[in-house]
């Protein structure tokens, strides 16, 4: 009887924790088509139903097919991380686990996806404090792949945000520092040790900060920052696609890549908003409507094109990632019972 009922209230937690993340993703959709909505009545609704009309359909599944593929590259990071780690997952499960993260992307600065920590400790049993630091890792590499990225696309003139690659280049640095420099750590620890409240969370901590040196010493940040930078220039070349559609002659790929990598970065510097929504939007809306013009269409036209390339390659990018990740959960539940 005590385990039916210990079984019942795991079984209820995990009901109510389903449904608070499912009454957060709703919030975060609606305010989303409203953010959509305001840009494009910004812009004419009318011209922007319009070039909506003239866009090639077959361009949005070629777009969503480039954003599965840089999931599946990325896939290879997530396992070398696991295995840096000596946690041992079945790769098919792995690949579901890694694919579940996506359904929290739009949560602040993507750390949502520490929620694949809870579907690892259910698997193997590895604690979070362990587990978690990978999700650390992955954003710092995405970071210094999308810099490498903006310093490739640079050949494409673009360079008066240069105050968003400083910023992003300042806060990798004070990351750096703080998840490599031993000493730093036992001060901080020091210090957290000496209040009660505090003081519990350091054990989990200190096993955090290994993993975390472990992952992100120097000699293991090539590989996976080019891992990263291969898998999200796939994304850019959808970018590409997409934004070239709307104007004669298409657009350059480093543009492309300059502008998809700088509003991703303009979205991660502005961490609190969730998946850069608005930040990320405005920053490639502002960059497609400045390339359109100089293409020559009228501004009217460019703000309208503009603002529909960029909803558009947002639904085939980042929404296309969350119902990916939303899909995923469901096959690990059907496939394991749960999530804790």
């Amino acid at each position: 009887m005590a385990t039916q009922d210990a079984d019942g209230e795991k079984g209820g937690a995990q009901i109510q924790d389903t449904r608070r993340m499912a009454r957060g993703l709703v919030l975060v959709v609606v305010a989303t088509a409203v953010l959509y909505a305001a840009f494009v009545f910004s812009a004419d609704a009318g011209q922007v139903l319009a070039a909506l009309e003239q866009f090639p359909l077959w361009i949005l599944p070629a777009a969503v097919g480039l954003s599965f593929a840089n999931y599946v590259v990325r896939f290879v990071r997530w396992q070398m991380y696991c295995r840096r780690l000596g946690i041992v997952l079945e790769p098919r499960t792995s690949f579901v686990i890694h694919l579940s993260g996506l359904a929290l992307t739009v949560s602040p600065g993507k750390m949502g996806e520490a929620f694949k920590s809870l579907l690892v400790r259910r698997i193997s049993g590895t604690p979070i404090s362990k587990s978690a630091p990978i999700v650390l890792a992955e954003r710092f590499t995405d970071l210094l792949a999308f810099l490498l990225l903006i310093a490739v696309g640079a050949g494409a003139g673009e360079s008066g945000e240069s105050w968003i690659v400083w910023s992003t280049l300042g806060l990798c640095a004070v990351l750096f520092a703080l998840v490599t420099s031993v000493g730093l750590q036992r001060f901080a620890l020091g210090l957290l040790g000496k209040r009660a409240f505090t003081a519990r969370f350091v054990p989990k901590l200190e096993v955090a900060l290994v993993s975390s040196r472990t992952l992100l010493a120097p000699r293991a940040l090539f590989v996976p920052t080019l891992i990263a930078a291969v898998g999200w220039s796939l994304e850019c070349y959808a970018f590409k696609l997409v934004a070239g559609a709307f104007v004669e002659g298409g657009v350059p790929f480093l543009f492309a890549l300059y502008t998809f990598a700088l509003a991703a970065v303009a979205g991660a510097v502005a961490f609190i908003f969730p998946g850069g929504l608005g930040v990320t939007e405005a920053s490639m809306g502002a960059l497609l409507r400045r390339r359109y013009v100089a293409s020559g269409l009228g501004i009217e036209a460019a703000a309208a094109a503009a603002v529909s390339a960029t909803i558009l390659i947002r639904l085939a990018t980042l929404w296309f990632a969350v119902v990916i990740g939303i899909v995923a959960v469901l096959v690990f539940r059907r496939r394991h019972g749960g999530i804790t």
